[in-house]
Parts: C-alpha cells; sequence; structure tokens
C-alpha cells in the first residue's frame, strides 16, 4: 500500500510542527515568560510554605486533585485507545462513510488501518506519559510526607529552602508530563482531520500549533498568574528559572 505524496508530506510535517514546538517550547520558557516558568516559580512558593506550618492536610488534598484530574486522563486514554483498535477490523465501514463525505479525498481500507495506526501510536504515547506524570506526583506524596516539620530544630531555613527547591523539580517534572499528555490529545484532534483530507490535516496541525503557543505565552492566565509576582509577559530580565515547556 503506498501513500499518496501529499499524504507523506502532511505526516511529515505533522511529526516536524509537533516535535519542534515541544523543543521551542522548552528553550523559550527559558527567556520569555510563559506558564511554564510562572508555574515553576509558584510550585517553589507551594513547597517552600508547606515546610513552614505545622499540617500539611489542605496540601495533601490539592495534590490529589491533580492525580485524581490525570489519572482520569490515563483511564480515558485506554478507552480511546481500545475504540480505535476496534476500528481497524472494521475499515471498509469507516471508509464508506467517509465517502459520503462531501470534498474528502478517496481512500482505501489499507490507507484507513494506516491512519488509525498513526492514531493508535499517539494514544499510547499519551498512556506512557500520562502514568508516568502519576508515578511522579506519587513521588511528590512521599517528598511530603518527608518534609521537615516546622517546629523540628534539626533543620535550618537552608535546608527547608533546598528541600524545598527539589520537591517543586520533581512536582514541576510530573507537570511537564501531563502536560505532554495533553498535548499529545490536541494534536490527535488535528490528526483526525487527515481522514478527511490532507490539507485540511495541515490547517489542523497549524491551528493546534497557534492555540498552543497562545495559551502558553499570550493568554489571560498568564498574565494573571504572572501578575501574584508584579510581572508581566515578555522576555525574562534579571532572573533564573529552572523549568521546562508547559501546555
Amino acid at each position: 500500500m503506498n501513500l499518496a505524496p501529499l499524504d507523506i508530506i502532511a505526516l511529515s510535517i505533522f511529526v516536524v510542527l509537533w516535535y519542534s514546538y515541544t523543543q521551542f517550547a522548552r528553550y523559550r520558557a527559558r527567556t520569555t515568560h510563559s506558564l511554564s516558568n510562572i508555574l515553576r516559580q509558584l510550585r517553589v512558593d507551594w513547597m517552600t510554605t508547606l515546610t513552614r506550618k505545622d499540617h500539611q492536610i489542605a496540601d495533601a488534598a490539592l495534590l490529589g486533585n491533580v492525580e485524581r484530574t490525570v489519572t482520569f486522563f490515563a483511564s480515558s486514554t485506554i478507552l480511546v485507545l481500545a475504540g480505535v483498535l476496534t476500528l481497524l477490523a472494521s475499515a471498509d465501514k469507516v471508509v464508506e462513510v467517509l465517502a459520503s463525505i462531501p470534498f474528502t479525498a478517496p481512500s482505501s481500507p489499507e490507507k484507513v488501518q494506516l491512519k488509525l495506526a498513526v492514531l493508535a501510536l499517539i494514544f499510547v504515547f499519551a498512556f506512557f506519559k500520562f502514568t508516568w506524570a502519576i508515578r511522579q506526583f506519587g513521588f511528590v506524596s512521599v517528598l511530603m510526607g518527608a518534609a521537615p516539620q516546622y517546629r523540628s530544630t534539626e533543620f535550618t531555613d537552608e535546608d527547608r529552602d533546598q528541600f524545598a527547591r527539589q520537591a517543586a523539580k520533581v512536582l514541576d517534572q510530573a507537570g511537564h508530563e501531563y502536560n505532554n499528555g495533553l498535548r499529545a490529545y490536541y494534536f490527535a484532534l488535528a490528526l483526525l482531520t487527515w481522514f478527511l483530507h490532507p490539507y485540511l490535516f495541515l490547517a489542523a496541525t497549524a491551528v493546534v500549533v497557534i492555540v498552543l503557543y497562545r495559551r502558553e505565552y499570550r493568554s489571560t492566565i498568564l498574565r494573571a498568574l504572572l501578575a501574584t509576582k508584579g510581572l508581566q509577559p515578555g522576555p525574562i530580565t534579571n532572573q533564573k528559572t529552572e523549568t521546562g515547556d508547559s501546555q
């Protein structure tokens, strides 16, 4: 089975844009205010506050809420993946449905199966990201349990700050893995348009990249989060950040 040159080009651009945006977001977050670096700072504040109070019940509840959300997506991914694999056995019917949609590019059962296989791989990738995020949130739970106690005299302020920074780093990495899983969902939605037409697939991929960029660097929520630190969107000045990419 041979894919049309336009299909090969569209799929190649899809993969390149996904990978390129991931790398772009990771490196740009070091020089420009984004959701990634502001959340990094807020996570450090959270862990710092945690080491300076008697009880962490509220903190455990907050972490549990986030972990349940990630678990929901991991479970949902399994269900979606099962549906996609089921469609692989019904490629003929999918072709009939697509043929009834106006302006849809001609297809064949073999091409549909290939596209479904690519879609399945994306959800497999998302599942691994979500489950790894769940494990890392579990590590944060352990760190919260081992956090220096407020009334303990065994730890200096420097010890507490060091612990808070490292705990925040683990929490940050868990958040990044969660965001990588969500990003896979965004690009999976773009790939769905490939079943209709390669040109639509290219347009949908571009729209996804634009949406991700605007949410990361131009969103209202970013302005609100930065305002809590007296910051504005734009280049980072006189500030050291240790961060990665976010959604």
